[in-house]
């Protein structure tokens, strides 16, 4: 039966297959915790060169909680999912503060960390401290139900109350195992069991409900279809010599805390806007630009304009400021943003 198997089968397979030469794969919980955070919905090749960078800027937890959140979001900018940013500095102050500068080592104390939940949490206990603490990432669950033949979508709850019970009685007894088997989760799920698994390689083939039933196309079974709606907005890149007009968005939603650049409904209310602002040429209006998020595509109209002369009493300065643009092009940015500040500079 592959459950008594499972954990045996993994750990040898990870030792002689799995990856050995990742930067976080170390003991220091910061490491693993700084990586963990990075890894959430993001691959380890576009984790790898932030990972660095932010180990040379921050190399442990106190430098990171001492920084500001804006030195942060400037060094994650392009990563994606900005509240991992500002629940990273969060977490590093509440681990100062609350926990003497030292991360705890049971998942449960880990969780109350801002940012971590439960499958990171367990990582970081694994990993960090050789708990017995199951992940279930996507990757996991992927494994689990092609494995076990689990139908349903991962993401209801009691399909994934049974994929956590699932994986608790999955780990092995000898906790000095729990590296490897952690390890070999991961490894298993990213590079053998992905969309297109490569079941002739999988040290699970012989018991796997999905290789021996044909199903590795149908499980895990995949979210019900929902019409991605489309969003527009029409951003205005407004310029006063080499200066640029940039707002800080507000802390929480889409983008939270970056700079960006001023939005509007229409060119109506961006003109209106202008005429407050001072005096100058809005100029034709750049290709649309698209970009997507998880639940819906945003089209971006860029509009720019060139202001000659700032009015008395214009825009408070307190909604934005005006900044240089290479400047600007340094700091916390969305990425369609930045891609629009480079074209203006170029």
């Amino acid at each position: 039966m592959l459950q008594d198997s499972f954990a045996t089968r993994l750990v040898a397979w990870q030792k002689q297959h799995g990856r050995h030469d990742l930067p976080w794969q170390v003991r220091d919980p910061y490491r693993v915790w700084l990586s963990e955070i990075m890894l959430q919905q993001t691959q380890v090749t576009a984790v790898l060169e932030y990972y660095a960078r932010f180990l040379q800027r921050f190399p442990d937890v106190a430098a990171l909680a001492a920084a500001s959140v804006d030195e942060v979001l400037a060094l994650w900018s392009g990563l994606g999912y900005y509240s991992r940013a500002r629940n990273l500095h969060k977490a590093a102050l509440m681990v100062m503060e609350e926990f003497g500068g030292q991360f705890p080592a049971q998942r449960e104390a880990l969780q109350r960390l801002p940012g971590v939940g439960r499958s990171t949490a367990a990582a970081i206990a694994s990993f960090a401290f050789a708990q017995r603490e199951t992940i279930l990432d996507g990757n996991v669950k992927r494994v689990l139900t092609r494995c076990f033949g689990i139908a349903g979508f991962p993401g209801e709850k009691a399909v994934e109350k049974q994929l956590w019970a699932l994986a608790e009685a999955l780990l092995p007894a000898d906790g000095s195992q729990m590296t490897a088997y952690t390890q070999g989760l991961m490894d298993l799920g990213a590079t053998v069991c992905g969309r297109k698994p490569a079941c002739t390689v999988c040290p699970m083939v012989d018991g796997c409900v999905a290789a021996q039933q044909g199903r590795t196309h149908e499980l895990p079974t995949p979210r019900p279809k929902k019409a991605v709606p489309t969003r527009h907005t029409v951003m205005l890149l407004a310029q006063h010599g080499e200066r640029i007009w940039l707002e800080r968005r507000p802390p929480s939603g889409i983008w939270g805390g970056l700079l960006s650049l001023p939005e509007f409904a229409d060119s109506m209310a961006l003109e209106r806007w202008l005429e407050c602002m001072g005096q100058g040429d809005v100029l034709p209006s750049w290709p649309e630009l698209e970009h997507v998020f998880t639940h819906y595509r945003l089209i971006i109209t860029p509009v720019p304009a060139r202001l000659d002369t700032l009015a008395a009493t214009g825009v408070q300065e307190s909604a934005g400021q005006w900044i240089p643009l290479q400047q600007a092009l340094e700091a916390g940015l969305p990425a369609p943003v930045k891609r629009l500040l480079q074209r203006l500079l170029a």
